[in-house]
């Protein structure tokens, strides 16, 4: 049985240049063949009614979760990926390119999807959708769904990357490992509430409190490498082991492709994130306060950002 209703396989996409591109990279780029762009913009950003040209839906509010799952944005099964992507027209040797309406936020979280899904082609546009715009690029109209031929694109799982409750605690207790909290510095120290209801405030015993925003500059661009490792060695010390969580399961990309970009290689993101440890339980302990590691001199770059602290 074919797997695809494409008659013939296309070229493959241009050369992954790393997990950022630049909007002068995609411009330039852009209607290559073997090249996917995604919009993986979530809640009000993805009914915005508008997109780069020819960029078809990642749904992370829709397919591209889990939705049995206690938790929200849980990843899916290989299956269930292998068919979504298939019916987005992926091939196994395409390039992707993901985006969000708000610049680096969700789009971090459908790149790390598919690394964990053994995908390497793809890559974050820096800054996202207002960058493009900022840099005078076109836009058009959104259209509701991708209506092309299918792809032929294999989830090819890695382990280890997306983790569970019991990875997290045993990294808080193991000395070579560092976990990191992307949400605001209030939500952390228990200080503002929880958008989701039924969620204890605070965070994990031995967690450090690193906003997702303080890893981009004012105009939404990722800061350079060498500043974002002086970032994550501010936060972890000279631990390599870095894990992330966040409200769930998505800013924490951010800090994941904030370390790649920094050179750390051994990163893994809590699927359920505070979306499950913060509910009511004795097995999972709760702290307030600043927690390991603060610096109470800095603020989170976030707070001004309310539409964009719940994940």
């Amino acid at each position: 049985m074919p797997t695809s209703d494409r008659p013939e396989p296309r070229p493959p996409g241009p050369a992954n240049p790393g997990p950022l591109v630049g909007a002068d990279w995609l411009a330039a780029r852009l209607g290559a063949p073997g090249l996917v762009v995604f919009d993986a913009s979530v809640g009000a950003h993805r009914g915005a009614g508008r997109r780069i040209p020819g960029a078809r839906p990642f749904d992370l509010d829709g397919a591209l979760s889990d939705h049995a799952a206690p938790a929200p944005h849980t990843m899916p099964g290989p299956a269930e990926f292998t068919e979504a992507l298939r019916s987005l027209g992926v091939d196994d040797t395409d390039t992707v390119v993901v985006y969000d309406g708000a610049g680096v936020y969700s789009s971090a979280r459908a790149w790390w999807m598919l690394r964990a899904m053994g995908f390497d082609r793809a890559a974050v546009l820096d800054g996202g959708l207002p960058a493009w715009t900022a840099a005078g690029l076109p836009v058009e109209a959104a259209a509701p769904e991708y209506g092309g031929p299918h792809g032929t694109f294999t989830a090819r799982p890695r382990p280890g990357l997306l983790v569970d409750a019991e990875d997290i605690a045993a990294a808080l207790s193991d000395p070579a490992a560092a976990v990191l909290d992307a949400r605001t510095r209030e939500r952390f120290e228990g200080t503002a509430p929880e958008p989701r209801p039924g969620l204890r405030g605070g965070h994990m015993p031995g967690a450090v409190s690193l906003p997702f925003g303080e890893l981009q500059r004012p105009d939404g661009l990722m800061r350079p490498a060498g500043e974002l490792r002086t970032a994550f060695a501010a936060a972890a010390g000279g631990r390599e082991r870095l894990r992330f969580s966040c409200g769930s399961g998505v800013t924490a990309c951010v800090l994941a492709l904030g370390a790649d970009l920094a050179g750390y290689r051994d990163l893994a993101v809590y699927d359920g994130s505070w979306s499950e440890w913060g509910l009511p339980s004795p097995l999972r302990p709760v702290a307030t306060g600043p927690g390991a590691g603060a610096d109470t001199g800095r603020g989170s770059a976030e707070d001004d950002r309310p539409h964009l602290q719940a994940l």
